[in-house]
């Protein structure tokens, strides 16, 4: 049965600074045990200000970049290089600046690229087939972030939204309450596969969806809730988000 950890920070610059720290020293871990590791970012404030900590981090010098696969939880479906993708802010606050190999960063395809997010999806699918062990539709995800909204969505699955039910590992998504409208995003298959789950959170504001997605609350009225890996789920909060 997974393990379920709620580990409280006292702000949102510190919790930053220790989810840098702790995944650095994940990574470190596994690349002891296995020669490649999957890693899936998330977008959002904390979770692009935790890729700015493990840059300034001298423990980056530590992983072998070249042998760890970037993947994406979710994406906003614009062109390449808009500065609202999570790509575009990933690659800024960190990617631009490690060692990594190309061809083992996997972006969500682009508005420029494809013609809607059921191709995006399609794509994206695909591609996560390829690098997924025989006879399987994922790759074996050793960490999987995510950020929470303060309706209690996770990638772009939304309070009510008939992604939520998507089948298969990757969903177009139209009608987002947050813009853009457009997106793509891991359905909750692809996140449940990971090994380890991370909810990074700070905020007042969130403080109620975080009470309630560890209570377990519906998934189709908090899909944090349903957020969760295969071993381990981590929720990595400032004082703020766990004050309820």
């Amino acid at each position: 049965m997974s393990a379920r950890l709620a580990l409280v920070h006292p702000d949102a610059e510190v919790l930053a600074e220790a989810v840098a720290a702790r995944l650095l020293s994940r990574l470190v871990e596994l690349q002891s045990l296995q020669e490649e590791v999957h890693l899936v970012l998330t977008g959002g404030t904390v979770g692009i200000a935790s890729l700015a900590a493990v840059r300034r981090s001298p423990v980056r010098l530590a992983v072998d970049w070249s042998a760890v696969h970037l993947w994406w939880g979710d994406e906003r479906f614009l062109p390449t290089g808009h500065a609202d993708r999570n790509e575009t802010q990933a690659r800024e606050a960190l990617l631009d600046a490690l060692p990594l190999d190309a061809a083992k960063v996997h972006p969500v395809p682009a508005a420029d690229l494809v013609a809607s997010p059921e191709e995006s999806a399609e794509r994206y699918a695909a591609e996560l087939a390829a690098h997924a062990p025989q006879g399987a539709s994922l790759p074996r995800f050793d960490v999987l972030l995510l950020g929470v909204g303060p309706d209690g969505h996770v990638a772009s699955l939304f309070p009510g939204h008939p992604a939520l039910a998507a089948q298969g590992t990757v969903v177009g998504v139209h009608g987002s309450p947050k813009p853009p409208p457009l997106r793509t995003s891991l359905t909750f298959e692809a996140i449940r596969s990971a090994e380890e789950v991370w909810l990074v959170v700070a905020g007042a504001e969130k403080a109620p969806v975080v009470r309630r997605a560890l209570e377990e609350a519906p998934v189709t009225d908090v899909p944090a809730a349903g957020a969760t890996g295969r071993s381990r789920t981590f929720w990595l909060l400032d004082l703020a988000a766990a004050s309820a």
